[in-house]
């Protein structure tokens, strides 16, 4: 609602574009970095001041800079002008315009009779747009070709972007090095392979970042790319007040420095550390001296161990410490720490409370059935000799036979228990049995010796082989 395609009406009701959230002209919506809603753009001047002449016009990437209007064209946000440029002219969008301006200037310390401020020479026509868009498709090739050149001449340095001038004759390398790097040779190269005026730019990595973008671990756009303008300093001291682990690997962000959230909640947990007391203070007590291990800020529980026994540590609250710390003042040793921990009662927090009544979500879910049972069952027997040993099981088991009814004198029907009259079978007692008999061997015709089981199965040609066999041996033998 900043540009005038979403300005409101006379009444005071926003028009709105119905992009949904992004702004149809491309300047006012959350889908542009470091978009500017002018708060101002309704509100009438007094009279007989003239409005401020000084627009901010937006580059690629959120780069900004101030233009005046000398020919005092009617410019509103969005509007792509051209503008001054180094031996030419660029190309960019009014991102700001009104007294808004002017507070943007008094910020950054820049006057209004500046060299930084530029003029503003008209508004694009669509042939400066045509050109200008052109340049800008230009720039991946140009990136891709700017590696090869630079890897080929061995420089330790990064090549981040490339940004094409709006007429198309010049061209800005940004770049990251940790050393310094002499790149004329570069120039040089990279001016006669795309035939135009280069200018070697060194940014941070912190700014590195805020140019290309990306998600943060938060699951979120990365602040320096969306909202973010001016980078402070972010020490390990802001990670040490708020306890947390000293791991570059958690506390660093995609630019290899400390993450700039760590500066965010630093003056909520400064203003809550004023009450407790030092992390070297020692506790005297009758058991001995305890040293402190760790505290929760916002819980106010420290937990502390005693310098000989320090495999066991011991939760007291902040009243409790104090206590114990005004009783060393006065010369008087505490109680041990183990009475002191017994009087911390923890309130139970429900985190979840099935209140509906919901069933579970595993309901329909079938039980898993042992891996064991069900491999024996599909395991089956490779050879005949394991069959005869398997005990075999009839499905349809056989009613054990009933006794024989009697009628009675007075007619009730009794059951005659049957008398088993079988022998006890003898057991297999090793030093009763007696030794079988010794097979005497007789001389049998070779037809009529037992052949040995062969546990492979037979075809039916092998099965017709042996019968023939075995009527030509009866036939020889008659």
């Amino acid at each position: 609602m900043s540009c005038s395609s979403c300005s409101t009406n006379k009444s005071g009701v926003p028009n709105g574009c119905k992009s949904n959230g992004n702004c149809a002209t491309g300047t006012c919506g959350s889908g542009n970095k470091l978009a500017v809603f002018d708060w101002l753009s309704n509100m009438t001047l007094p009279s007989g001041e003239a409005p401020f002449n000084i627009f901010e016009v937006r580059f690629k990437n959120g780069r900004k800079h101030f233009y005046k209007n000398p020919e005092n064209l009617t410019l509103s946000m969005g509007d792509v002008v051209a503008v001054e440029g180094s031996s030419g002219h660029d190309v960019g969008i009014v991102s700001l315009a009104g007294e808004l301006v002017r507070v943007q200037m008094k910020k950054r310390k820049i006057t209004t009779d500046s060299d930084e401020v530029k003029k503003i020479y008209r508004k694009a026509s669509q042939k400066d747009i045509d050109v200008w868009q052109e340049a800008r498709g230009r720039e991946l090739e140009t990136q891709r070709k700017g590696r090869e050149i630079i890897s080929r001449l061995g420089l330790k340095m990064k090549l981040s972007d490339v940004e094409y001038q709006g007429d198309g004759t010049k061209a800005t390398f940004y770049y990251t090095a940790d050393e310094r790097v002499d790149f004329r040779q570069l120039i040089r190269d990279l001016a006669s392979a795309f035939s135009i005026r280069v200018e070697m730019r060194q940014v941070g990595m912190r700014q590195e970042a805020a140019r290309l973008g990306g998600i943060g671990s938060c699951g979120r756009e990365l602040c320096c790319s969306t909202w973010l303008t001016d980078f402070r300093k972010v020490n390990t001291a802001a990670a040490r007040y708020q306890q947390l682990s000293l791991n570059p690997l958690k506390l660093a962000g995609q630019c290899g420095k400390l993450k700039c959230c760590l500066n965010y909640e630093l003056d909520t947990y400064l203003d809550a550390l004023q009450s407790f007391p030092k992390q070297d203070k020692v506790l005297k007590t009758e058991k001995g001296d305890a040293v402190f291990v760790k505290m929760d800020i916002f819980k106010k529980l420290l937990w502390y161990t005693y310098k000989e026994e320090s495999f066991k540590w011991y939760k007291l609250s902040l009243d409790q410490v104090q206590e114990i710390i005004e009783l060393n003042k006065n010369n008087e040793l505490a109680l041990p720490l183990e009475e002191y921990e017994l009087e911390i009662t923890e309130e139970v927090s429900v985190d979840f409370e099935n209140v509906v009544g919901q069933d579970s979500l595993t309901r329909f879910d079938v039980p898993k059935k042992s891996r064991k049972n069900s491999r024996r069952r599909k395991r089956k027997p490779t050879s005949k000799t394991e069959v005869d040993k398997q005990p075999q099981t009839n499905k349809r088991q056989k009613k054990k036979p009933q006794g024989k009814t009697e009628k009675t004198e007075g007619g009730q029907k009794t059951e005659k228990k049957r008398v088993d009259n079988r022998k006890p079978r003898p057991k297999n007692n090793p030093k009763t049995r007696k030794p079988k008999p010794e097979s005497k061997t007789t001389d049998k015709p070779q037809g009529q010796q037992k052949k040995p089981r062969n546990p492979r199965k037979k075809n039916n040609n092998q099965r017709k082989r042996n019968n023939s066999d075995n009527k030509n041996n009866t036939n020889n033998e008659k």
